[in-house]
């Protein structure tokens, strides 16, 4: 998961008919007996989230490029036309192959131990006997700038506590940049997350090809701060990374879809879904599988009750979120001509702990249709809607004019388990999961059948 974008480039020219409250009748009142439906559709057993632990348990992570994401594919093609779902087929996706081969980081002086760590993504390795240096301890860009001097031949730990995953998450994303510019032999991450018991992070990173690269790792929150309080009290410490990492040439993969045909408007479209993909070392139950069954569940609870819309509801699992966004990219380029009829996109990748509305990028006529429909969801207390929603998967058509909305939920504990092997079935709950599938349901199908298209467009500058 990436933190939530304000995707901000909406089409500034759909022409609409007036919106339903100028013809004296509220989405709300006219959807509350079929909104009530699904809802109970939904939330009547465990099924979605028994779906999301099979996927979870049976193929544990499902890094993009390995065989564990491609068998996954399958298995979930193979039970969307179980489920009677229509038009379930795979669009290629070429993605990155990262490899992360053999790591550890041991701290070597005052004394002898192994550090918890992980490589962060995308990082090239070490050579063989890997690298030994003093650790330089930074809590901001700022203050590597100011002690540039200091810097050289030693390895930088960017020790910062988590505030947002906005804020935060820049020292992983260029940490090694900045620490390759002032002469660093490697760079060091306080893990980003709120919360320890010694588990280390991963995510993405990146280089930029005018400056040195050097390797870059996370370390669990607790293994960060006793370096900090070694080098507070007159300490030198010293540590050796050893990382195998690699980079290897492309490799092929898909995204999933499946679609519900509109009956009336089928070239019109509500498309929504999750990523299917996870990091190497995380199974992924809330980052995306949960977000990926919430969308699939929805499709299928309308299949199961008959609720065939005006629009068609299109869901996409798309692959390649965590290190690439290649699925997102591909399906913008395999569906161009089709974006100016895509009405609307719903991305769920914000896990599916308890749900509380949706977060909308739109004009202010159209998230006032929105409020209308998340009002049918005041009985799961998912009623809420707040502006800037969007999300990396539904960015790349958001960016050609396809309005957007992201789920929200309660994400007190999501950044305990992000990107890390903790990211398991047991962290969610079937009421929680059950609930998320209902308000992606009831919004995915009220926009979807409306009689009046809603009337979506640029929303106004800040």
């Amino acid at each position: 998961m990436r933190n939530r974008p304000l995707y901000l480039a909406l089409a500034a020219g759909v022409i609409c008919a007036a919106p339903l409250a100028a013809q004296g009748e509220s989405l709300t009142t006219r959807y509350q007996a079929r909104a009530d439906s699904l809802i109970r559709g939904a939330t009547r057993d465990s099924t979605a989230w028994n779906r999301m632990a099979e996927l979870v348990d049976r193929f544990g992570p499902r890094f993009s490029g390995t065989p564990e994401l491609e068998q996954a594919i399958d298995w979930v093609v193979a039970r969307m036309r179980e489920d009677g779902l229509e038009n379930v087929h795979t669009e290629p996706v070429m993605v990155p192959r990262w490899v992360r081969g053999q790591e550890s980081a041991t701290l070597t002086s005052p004394r002898s131990m192994e550090l918890h760590m992980l490589g962060l993504g995308g990082s090239v390795g070490t050579a063989a006997e890997g690298v030994e240096a003093e650790v330089m301890v930074v809590g901001s860009f700022d203050e590597l700038t100011r002690r540039a001097s200091e810097a050289r031949g030693k390895i930088v730990l960017f020790d910062v506590p988590f505030t947002t995953y906005g804020q935060t998450q820049p020292y992983r994303g260029r940490g090694a940049i900045e620490a390759a510019r002032v002469g660093a032999v490697a760079s060091l991450i306080r893990s980003l997350g709120p919360f320890g018991m010694q588990s280390p992070h991963t995510g993405g990173m990146r280089y930029n090809d005018s400056i040195a690269k050097i390797p870059a790792a996370a370390l669990s929150m607790e293994d960060a701060m006793l370096i900090h309080r070694l080098i507070d009290r007159g300490e030198r410490p010293r540590v050796r990374l050893r990382m195998g990492a690699q980079t290897l040439a492309d490799v092929p993969s898909r995204n999933v879809v499946a679609e519900i045909r509109g009956s009336e408007l089928p070239n019109e479209v509500v498309v929504m879904g999750g990523h299917i993909d996870s990091w190497d070392v995380a199974p992924g139950a809330m980052d995306d599988a949960g977000g990926c069954v919430a969308a699939w569940e929805a499709l299928r609870v309308m299949k199961r009750l008959g609720m065939r819309p005006r629009r068609t509801v299109r869901v996409v699992l798309w692959t390649n979120e965590e290190n690439g966004t290649r699925g997102g990219t591909a399906y913008r380029d395999a569906h161009r001509a089709e974006l100016p009829n895509h009405i609307l996109a719903i991305e769920s990748d914000e896990g599916v702990f308890a749900p509380k509305g949706f977060s909308v990028t739109a004009t202010e006529p159209a998230v006032a249709q929105v409020r209308q429909i998340a009002a049918l969801l005041r009985s799961i207390g998912a009623d809420s809607v707040e502006l800037g929603g969007g999300g990396a998967d539904i960015g790349p058509i958001m960016q050609q004019g396809v309005p957007g909305m992201g789920l929200m939920v309660e994400q007190e504990k999501y950044f305990w388990y992000h990107h890390t092997s903790a990211d398991t079935p047991d962290k969610l709950d079937p009421v929680d999961i059950a609930r998320s599938v209902a308000a992606m349901a009831v919004m995915s199908y009220v926009a979807a059948d409306a009689p009046v298209r809603i009337a979506f467009g640029r929303p106004p500058a800040n």
